[in-house]
Parts: C-alpha cells; sequence; structure tokens
C-alpha cells in the first residue's frame, strides 16, 4: 500500500511540474470549457437574411413577406425588383436565399388555384439552408390554410367545419430533453467527452513519455502492477474534478438540460476514465517519443468524433466500423453518459455500455501491465521541443 500511495503522489506531481502535461490535462481544459461552447450559445439559428423578389405587388403577397420577415427564423434583408440583382447578392454574401412571389400569386389563391412560390436557398451551409426552407414553408402552409378557410366559409361551410378541412391531422411538436430545439444542447454534452478522452489521453501520453528523474527508484519501491495501479489511482483524483467541471457544473452554466443524478454520472465516468488512462499508457509504451504520441492523438481525433456516433447516425456507419469503434472509450461513454446525464436514463438502461467500458478496462490495464514489467528502468529523453 505504501508503494502505491508513493507512486500516486509521485504521478501527480509530475502532472504539475511537467509543463506540457500540465498545459493539457488542466489549463487546456479550462480553456477549451470558456471557448468551445461559444459559437453554440445561440442554440439556434435566427433572423438568417434573404432577398424578396416581390413580382405581383398585391396585398396578399406584402403580407406574406412582413409575416415571414416577423418570423424568428428568417429575415428580408433586401427587396429587389428582379431575379437577377437577388442572385448578385447571394454571389455577394450579403444574403443565404431568394425568394420570389410570382405574378397573380394573389389572383390565383383567391380562385382556388395552385400558386406556387420559388425559394432559392444556399445548399452550401446545410444549417441555413434547412432553416429557410422550414420558415417559407411553414408560413406558406398556414396561410394556404387561411385561405382555404375563408373560401369555405364564403361558401357556407360551418366555421368549426371549415377550420378543420385544410389540416384535419394537425401535429404538436415537443421536443424531449431538448426544449430550445437548439444546437449547442445536442452536440456539447458528447463533444465535452471527447474533449475530456482527448486531453487525458494526450496528457498520460507524455507522462509516459518523458523522461522521469526518479524512474529507478519508482521500480524498486513497487511492481509493475502496482506502478500502474498507483498512476491510475492519480488520474482518477485529477479527473474526478475535471469531470465534476464538465458533466455538472459546465451543464448549469450553458443552459444544458441535465436529469441524472451525479451518483449515476460518476458510475458511469469511473471505467471511462481508467479505460482511457490505461490506453493512454499502451499509447505511451509503443510511440515512446512525446510528439509522435501527440501528432498520433491529434490524427486519430477527428475519426473518434465520427465512429462515436452523434455527428453521424450510428446506425448509417457500416457494421465492421461500428464493430471497431467500441475499442475506443469514448463511443460507449458518449452513449451512456448522454443517456444518463442529459435524459435521465437508468443505470440498467445503459448496462450495455458500462459492460463495454469495464472490458476495455481489463484489456488496456492488462496491456499496460505487460508493458511496464518490460520497461526500462530510465527513459531516454526526448528529441524534439519540450
Amino acid at each position: 500500500m505504501s508503494g502505491l500511495l508513493w507512486v500516486f503522489r509521485h504521478e501527480l506531481r509530475r502532472i504539475f511540474l511537467l509543463r506540457p502535461v500540465f498545459s493539457v490535462m488542466v489549463l487546456a481544459i479550462v480553456l477549451y470549457s470558456v471557448f468551445y461552447p461559444q459559437p453554440y450559445r445561440t442554440e439556434a439559428l435566427r433572423d438568417v437574411p434573404i432577398a424578396l423578389v416581390d413580382l405581383d405587388g398585391t396585398d396578399m403577397s406584402r403580407q406574406f413577406a412582413r409575416r415571414l420577415d416577423a418570423s424568428a427564423d428568417v429575415s428580408i434583408a433586401a427587396l429587389l425588383p428582379d431575379q437577377a440583382s437577388a442572385e448578385r447578392e447571394v454571389f455577394a454574401r450579403n444574403v443565404y436565399g431568394v425568394l420570389v412571389i410570382p405574378k397573380y400569386f394573389e389572383r390565383d389563391l383567391l380562385h382556388g388555384r395552385s400558386a406556387p412560390i420559388a425559394l432559392y436557398g444556399d445548399a452550401s451551409y446545410f444549417l441555413i439552408n434547412s432553416r429557410i426552407s422550414g420558415a417559407v414553408n411553414t408560413l406558406a402552409k398556414t396561410i394556404g390554410a387561411e385561405v382555404e378557410t375563408g373560401r369555405l366559409t364564403a361558401a357556407s361551410v360551418d366555421p368549426a367545419v371549415a377550420a378543420v378541412v385544410p389540416d384535419p391531422m394537425p401535429t404538436t411538436a415537443i421536443p424531449l430533453f431538448n426544449p430550445q430545439g437548439g444546437y449547442a444542447t445536442y452536440i456539447l454534452p458528447a463533444a465535452f467527452v471527447l474533449i475530456l478522452q482527448q486531453t487525458l489521453l494526450i496528457g498520460v501520453g507524455l507522462l509516459g513519455t518523458y523522461p522521469d528523474p526518479d524512474q529507478a527508484e519508482v521500480c524498486e519501491r513497487a511492481s509493475a502492477a502496482v506502478r500502474v495501479g498507483g498512476r491510475l489511482l492519480a488520474y482518477l483524483v485529477l479527473e474526478a474534478v475535471v469531470f465534476s467541471y464538465y458533466l455538472i457544473v459546465l451543464p448549469y452554466l450553458y443552459g444544458i438540460p441535465r436529469l441524472g443524478s451525479p451518483a449515476a454520472i460518476f458510475i458511469v465516468a469511473l471505467p471511462f476514465v481508467v479505460a482511457v488512462s490505461g490506453l493512454g499508457m499502451v499509447v505511451a509504451r509503443l510511440f515512446r517519443s512525446p510528439i509522435v504520441v501527440q501528432l498520433v492523438s491529434a490524427a486519430i481525433g477527428m475519426p473518434f468524433l465520427f465512429l462515436s456516433g452523434f455527428s453521424w447516425p450510428g446506425d448509417a456507419i457500416p457494421e465492421p466500423l461500428r464493430s471497431i469503434a467500441l475499442v475506443v472509450p469514448s463511443t460507449s461513454a458518449i452513449n451512456a453518459l448522454v443517456n444518463v446525464g442529459q435524459l435521465g436514463a437508468e443505470l440498467s438502461d445503459v448496462r450495455p455500455e458500462i459492460l463495454t467500458l469495464g472490458g476495455l478496462v481489463a484489456v488496456y490495464v492488462a496491456f499496460a501491465i505487460a508493458l511496464e514489467v518490460r520497461a526500462p528502468r530510465t527513459i531516454r529523453a526526448p528529441t524534439g521541443p519540450s
């Protein structure tokens, strides 16, 4: 036990004394928490500028334009006389779409004929284009229903019946677990887990590759298994603070719903931290260079993002890749932590993910101990810059 505690204190001291490690495991954590969520703070796009070409110039077309401009999603930034002028505004990136109201728009509507409007959206911006088309389609259906209701009422149809005919099955959408329907609530909880994995993986990898003047004493005081256990304990103590900050404090600061209890979150986080730490030790022993560890960790960060199944639907990922993704701790941890933390799931609901993380702990820690047995008593100093 004394050897375990000695290694624990020694490794914790190295985290704060080695500047590259401190920068990754402490400073980067703080900086990411401040700067990464800022682009998503508004949750959803608002007042996307578009151009309007009104070829009809009637009360109905002007009413359509006013109601569209009053919506939260779209703002009519320019009223132009023809489509060519509107296209120039799109190419200049002053607007992101063009709405063309055709001639005879009001006349066709009042006569019960189809009155199509043309919307040209900049599809190179997927979210912006979706926001514009959604706002225009919703308003078009609303006005169409109002016109049809008015026609039926004028034809002596009971007003209650006339109001139902244009929309016989109205839908009420309730966004569960994401009241604002925003992007931050969706992306940040999963992104936080990936940030925690990458910083811990790089930090542990650097600790295992930078030379330790006391390496010989560490080997004398503790066996390979005890050395690995003491280091894991040091990482767990530090990450207990980091995880509390990221998974409990930050959701409150940024208004992200959190329905799960802290105890459930920590139960899932425990095998995740140990698995990532064990993987970091294995990476350090395999590559043996701080620069290589940083380059490899940076290179695999983006594949980890896509394999995790939250930026791209997991069901759309080929089965072989989904199987490979299970060896990455974040794949199971994201599903488990988001379900427990944000959706209020019980631990029994994420049992497969917890078992997967437990299996990764056994595999990576066993590999780390095996490689530690073969490790030299001194580590050669790196040739690159520190």
